[in-house]
């Protein structure tokens, strides 16, 4: 029988340093040269993530970071689409939970006239009301898409579940029907004048860069924005669920089941993070883990399944996906809980633990190949808080964790008082073998 080679040494691997300047207004820049190529990215970014959005107005944070590209107080969106174009590049804007975004890379030669647009854009972004009508019909038929697939439509009441519907969290990152719908102009436009300010934003600049000349850009571009405080943010309490539930959402004639289990989970930032995503390396998070190797290899139920943490600011969910053929479904569940279980009260093996280490550490770098990649790692860096030497000492960290330590996380944040079932199928299928593994009453939603 062959033997599956064993992985070789990782190659060393340093993340390229940066240089930070603050302008006088508060805006943060930091530079990263990079000379392998003539080409540069400039990626704008601000505190305004679907985070400090309102619950009923969810989507806002999305909406306001897309309607950047809608035009200015002197061009057209036609017009903004037309100058990127002229540089070789696209603006591509949009916001995620922490931070919204607005960048493009370009070549080197061409970042003065890049700097110049992308700050015409982000200061003088004029929400057209026609634009604006535009992006949020597009949102509403994207949300309706979702909802009518299964996968989307899971994943949605998932969240919802997990959270609680009026949990900021509860809600997808791009709002509800009813949430974008009460989004109006005005209100993009007040989300965008408090959280687009100097002071809660961060201009990365990374390629083949001076970084002198690309402060002297940065001040000639945006010196002259307006000087604002952000508001005050109070400290934020996630409504995590708590207690165990299982939902079916019906799916009349649907020949397989998507299912969900997991629960909310601690913030990135937690002390555990590094342990933790060694565990889940090992429980469901690459193709070897364990669940899907019960799950697909041994039982055939499956083309794959997998565990992972969905992190945010101030939690996460720990979730386990799959979608299996309907009359397997409780049979799936029931293997799915059988390897948390195990994992929270058996040691994992040596190997196990060395493939989980290696596996993390040896694709560490491939992540950073490209300048654009480089600078939304900075973003993700700054914006989740985690300090400076962050990727530097990430391998170390990684290789540090000990078999004891991957238990000790499993025990305390694998929660199985606390689990969330959702399954999106046939519900005269497949209610009634659920019923039978004792979880709970099973609740059908709408």
């Amino acid at each position: 029988m062959s033997k599956r080679p064993g992985p070789g040494v990782p190659r060393p691997y340093s993340f390229p340093a940066s240089i930070e300047h603050s302008l006088a207004n508060g805006l943060r820049v930091a530079i990263v040269p990079m000379s392998r190529l003539p080409a540069a990215t400039v990626l704008y970014t601000a505190d305004a993530g679907a985070e400090r959005d309102d619950a009923a107005t969810a989507g806002a944070a999305s909406l306001a970071a897309q309607a950047l590209g809608e035009g200015t107080d002197t061009r057209s969106a036609a017009e903004v689409a037309a100058t990127f174009e002229r540089l070789g590049g696209e603006l591509v804007a949009d916001a995620g939970w922490t931070h919204a975004e607005a960048g493009t890379t370009v070549l080197s030669a061409r970042l003065p006239a890049t700097m110049a647009i992308l700050a015409e854009v982000v200061q003088q972004a004029s929400f057209p009301e026609a634009g604006l009508e535009r992006l949020r019909k597009e949102r509403l038929s994207d949300l309706l898409q979702q909802r009518a697939e299964p996968r989307g439509l899971a994943d949605d009441l998932f969240a919802s579940v997990c959270f609680g519907g009026t949990d900021r969290y509860g809600i997808p990152a791009a709002g509800s029907e009813q949430s974008v719908s009460a989004c109006t102009g005005d209100t993009l436009r007040a989300f965008h004048r408090a959280r687009h300010t100097p002071r809660s934003s961060l201009l990365i600049v990374s390629g083949d860069v001076i970084p002198d000349e690309v402060i002297r850009l940065a001040e000639a571009s945006f010196g002259a924005w307006e000087d604002r405080e952000p508001p005050v943010t109070t400290p934020r309490t996630v409504m995590m669920r708590a207690g165990r539930g299982v939902y079916v959402a019906h799916k009349p004639d649907a020949p397989q089941s998507e299912i969900r289990v997991g629960h909310a989970s601690v913030e990135r930032t937690h002390p555990d993070f590094m342990a933790l995503a060694v565990m889940n390396a090992i429980l469901g998070g690459v193709f070897n883990s364990r669940i899907n190797l019960n799950l697909r290899e041994e039982r055939a139920y499956t083309y794959g399944a997998f565990s992972s943490f969905d992190w945010r600011r101030h939690g996460s969910v720990f979730e386990v996906s799959t979608a299996v053929k309907s009359d397997v479904t409780a049979d799936a569940v029931r293997e799915i809980l059988r390897e948390i279980d195990r994992m929270r009260h058996e040691p994992v093996q040596r190997e196990e633990l060395s493939l989980a280490i290696d596996y993390l550490t040896g694709v560490f770098p491939l992540r950073f190949e490209t300048t654009a990649a480089i600078a939304d790692a900075i973003a993700f860096r700054e914006h989740f808080g985690l300090g400076r030497s962050y990727y530097d000492e990430y391998r170390t960290r990684l290789s540090r964790i000990t078999i004891a330590e991957v238990q000790r996380v499993a025990e305390t944040h694998l929660r199985p008082e606390r689990l969330q079932h959702v399954i999106v199928g046939d519900a005269r299928l497949v209610s009634e073998p659920l019923a039978a593994l004792d979880l709970g009453d099973v609740e059908r939603l709408a």
